[in-house]
């Protein structure tokens, strides 16, 4: 899934040790896959939307030792009335806590032909996060501290379980041709267990019992100040293991609807 950062001790603490500093939380991490059913919930006429529907699969495994990994698709189709386009992004990335090290591959697809192809790595360092791009053209550079993004859903649990309901962070996800750190703000509310008439319950199975957290984080591209308003906000119910259920990805011009579909989960690598 992407706290202003403090003092260059508290980053470095957070970021390099982080396996250390929330190893309960770590630990409790679940590996899992889980699918969702994407539908159009809101557009703009601006924006030249009349139907939008698709699939998104997000794969988490690995552990706070050996690292985690996360294979994600997010393929969709988009009816403008004039034109029909199909989208399909891939992205694969692994993360070392210990290391405070972060790698990714993300390819995207336009009606089946490959559009754009990120690839690079960026490590947590003393002055910034330092990144190594090699796809679409070779650059290394040093941008503002940053969380990486499991790094980021640990510390999001930690502050939800001590009751903390407003924070910021800086985010490095590799996204924006890899470019990029982005300001995120998120917003928790209070713990609350699912109600029987909720669609998604059949699909958390085991889970559906347990409480869950209401999230919604913003995303803010600093580069940029125009209006203040973010790039775009997602919004979900987050469970302490880091499953996600009851998605709303909300881009300005248009919102998708994501329903948890399917689940499953892994056995851990442990330490």
């Amino acid at each position: 899934m992407r706290l202003l950062i403090g003092t260059l001790a508290f980053i470095n603490m957070n970021l390099v040790f982080a396996g250390q500093s929330f190893a309960g939380v770590a630990e409790a991490l679940i590996p899992h896959r889980a699918v969702y059913d994407l539908e159009l919930q809101d557009a703009s006429e601006r924006s030249g939307i009349e139907s939008m529907y698709g699939r998104m699969v997000y794969e988490f495994n690995g552990s706070a030792c050996s690292g985690y990994t996360v294979g994600f698709r997010f393929v969709t189709q988009l009816d403008t009335g004039g034109a029909v386009r199909l989208t399909d992004q891939q992205t694969t990335t692994y993360e070392n806590l210990e290391e405070g090290t972060f790698r990714f591959l993300t390819k995207s697809y336009v009606n089946e032909k490959l559009d754009v192809e990120v690839r690079g790595s960026a490590k947590a360092e003393s002055d910034g996060t330092a990144v190594d791009l090699t796809t679409p053209k070779r650059a290394q550079l040093t941008l503002d501290h940053a969380q990486f993004p499991t790094a980021q859903m640990i510390s999001l649990i930690e502050k939800a379980k001590n009751g903390e309901r407003f924070f910021q962070s800086h985010l490095y996800d590799g996204s924006e041709e890899g470019s990029k750190v982005m300001l995120t703000t998120s917003v928790v509310g209070s713990p609350k267990i699912a109600g029987d008439e909720e669609n998604e319950l059949a699909a958390t199975g085991d889970f559906a019992e347990m409480p869950t957290w209401p999230v919604t984080i913003a995303y803010f591209d600093e580069t940029k100040n125009e209006d203040g308003t973010p790039v775009y906000r997602i919004s979900f119910e987050l469970y302490e293991n880091g499953i996600t259920r009851d998605l709303i990805m909300d881009y300005g011009e248009f919102a998708l609807k994501g329903t948890l579909a399917s689940l499953e989960t892994f056995e851990g690598e442990g330490c």
